[in-house]
């Protein structure tokens, strides 16, 4: 085992850690990126063959780098998003150390930090971590110890993969609906359990759903003007789905178009009992809830458009139609529904066994603000609204990447400008 000493370890080499490193070059700092697999890792071996980003391509940007391709409004295939953060890695000469999984991060003697990976040890001055918000999948109680093929989404490929039969899926965000949509096409009998999400049209006005979010300043938004900062960062991902158009099956994907495919729709799932899972009769309101929080915000996109003057430049205002959920079963049993598979598509929850300093909370999650942890040196990018609202995507990384990096090379954070704060909708 050979020990190294560098300046900076950045941990993850995908788009948050290689625009840390993007960064780093730029500023003339040494360091490297320590990478389980190779640049991209999750988005080679952890996505389905059919996914899209949600975000249209145009939002696909890093430091240094932008989309230029022929079509900005269309959306990215993971396949085609892994080849651009390939190709953005080679573009500066990204210093990956790939097959390197970090098993510790201590402090060491000498003022440093020390990582022991599954080969070497490297002392660093700083370290970022860049392994993304993802850590395990959310295993509802009970499935653990059922008879059934219970597959989170980040394994899931492709309904040939499954076992033959019926499949319950759990989540109803974009996760959860696309996969549910997937299934059914397919010809798979499809249960679905849907619980706290967002609805959003895929467009409005004419506009992708976020070109309005990044123009009313949503995006924009920082954790300092949310009211419950748990909350915010608790939020369900958007109930959208990437497609290119012209496309034989739509744009939207919704609840009351997986009814419409024949899915049968539940309650959040509370277990399983005696062979059958069973729900909550909570859907009509959770149904509610998100009509609600989705025309809240319709109704900051038009006042927007009065305000800006654009009612002459986009279309007519034409919402969703509000959706009521048929009568849902609280107990399906799953023999005579023929079910012999579980999709998970309910979430994550953090996990970072391999972090032997005092940065995570009670829930394991590291303490940040700003990406700047309570351990001096220690740096944290790529977290569910870590200061702005689009930290998690793809597109917002850069921010928080510039954030960590001025930090990290001149020990000073760059000014946030203060904004007003505004009522939560969407």
């Amino acid at each position: 085992m050979t020990t190294h000493t560098v300046d900076t370890v950045v941990i993850g080499a995908g788009h948050a850690g290689l625009a840390v490193s993007r960064l780093l070059t730029q500023h003339g700092q040494e360091h490297v990126v320590l990478e389980r697999g190779g640049v991209g890792e999750r988005w080679r071996t952890e996505r389905w063959d059919s996914l899209h980003l949600l975000t249209p391509s145009w939002m696909t940007r890093l430091p240094g780098w932008y989309y230029t391709g022929p079509d900005p409004d269309g959306y990215l295939s993971a396949s085609q998003f892994l080849r651009s953060l390939q190709r953005y890695a080679a573009s500066f000469a990204a210093p990956v150390v790939g097959g390197t999984s970090v098993r510790s991060l201590r402090a060491a003697r000498d003022g440093r930090f020390a990582l022991h990976t599954d080969g070497d040890t490297w002392h660093a001055r700083h370290v970022v971590l860049a392994t993304g918000p993802h850590g395990t999948p959310h295993v509802p109680a009970g499935l653990a110890r059922s008879d059934l093929h219970v597959v989170p989404s980040n394994r899931y490929r492709n309904a040939e993969d499954l076992p033959s039969g019926g499949v319950l899926v759990v989540g109803a965000s974009a996760s959860g609906t696309q996969i549910a949509d997937e299934l059914a096409r397919a010809g798979r009998d499809v249960v679905l359990a849907v619980g706290r999400h967002t609805r959003m049209p895929r467009r409005y006005r004419g506009m992708d759903a976020f070109w309005w979010l990044e123009r009313t300043g949503r995006l924009a938004r920082t954790i300092d003007e949310v009211a419950d900062p748990d909350v915010a960062r608790r939020e369900t991902s958007l109930q959208l789905v990437g497609r290119n158009q012209p496309h034989p099956h739509g744009s939207d994907l919704d609840l009351a178009a997986l009814h419409r495919r024949g899915v049968l729709l539940c309650g959040r799932l509370q277990g399983l009992d005696g062979g059958a899972a069973t729900f909550a009769a909570d859907l009509p309101t959770t149904v509610a809830s998100a009509d609600r929080t989705m025309h809240r915000f319709l109704d900051v996109v038009d006042r927007h458009v009065e305000e800006a003057g654009l009612t002459r430049e986009v279309l007519p205002a034409r919402r969703p139609t509000r959706f009521t959920p048929p009568p849902a079963p609280t107990r399906v049993p799953l023999e005579s529904q023929g079910i012999r598979t579980v999709v998970l598509a309910a979430g994550y929850r953090p996990d970072h066994p391999w972090v032997q300093l005092p940065i995570l909370d009670r829930s394991g999650a590291v303490e940040q603000y700003r990406g700047l942890t309570r351990v001096p040196g220690i740096y944290v990018v790529g977290q569910r609204f870590q200061h702005r609202r689009d930290s998690g995507f793809i597109d917002g990384a850069r921010h928080d990447a510039r954030t960590v990096v001025a930090h990290l090379s001149r020990g000073v954070l760059p000014e946030s400008a203060p904004r007003a704060r505004e009522e939560s909708a969407a």
